[in-house]
């Protein structure tokens, strides 16, 4: 059992290292008047983009053995507000997603301001997520 939550500690590490940097990268490329240097930025999006996505599907896979190991875990609050709070990281990867594919369209609307807004919101949710599963509140 500790190694499933170790190994789903490790994933969502680097699922969220991913969460925080791409967006970052969005505000190099908005940023930059050089052509070549947004080409090689945008490669670096699409191949964090395939880090981001193992990492994000294997904390889910070893969260959801977790619960199935430990169904208990089901019945308390602070679980409940946590997986509320998964889903919306969840929904910001799927705009990741979106948004990768946007820049590589040549098609992002986005300022560098509002990029870097976004930016922040993945640590948001690392902050209650920890939260919630150190204190567990009733």
């Amino acid at each position: 059992m500790l190694w499933i939550k170790a190994l789903h500690i490790v994933f969502v590490v680097t699922w969220f290292a991913g969460l925080f940097y791409l967006p970052r990268l969005f505000i190099y490329d908005v940023e930059s008047a050089d052509a070549a240097v947004r080409a090689q930025l945008r490669i670096m999006q699409r191949r964090l983009l395939g880090i981001t996505h193992v990492g994000g599907a294997l904390a889910l896979t070893f969260g959801i053995w977790t619960l199935i190991l430990v169904p208990a875990y089901l019945h308390q609050g602070w679980l409940h507000a946590k997986l509320a709070l998964v889903l919306g990281l969840v929904a910001y990867h799927i705009r990741l997603v979106q948004l990768v594919q946007r820049f590589a369209e040549d098609r992002n609307t986005h300022s560098s301001r509002w990029l870097r807004v976004f930016n922040e919101v993945p640590a948001l949710f690392l902050i209650a997520i920890v939260l919630l599963v150190v204190v567990k509140p009733a």
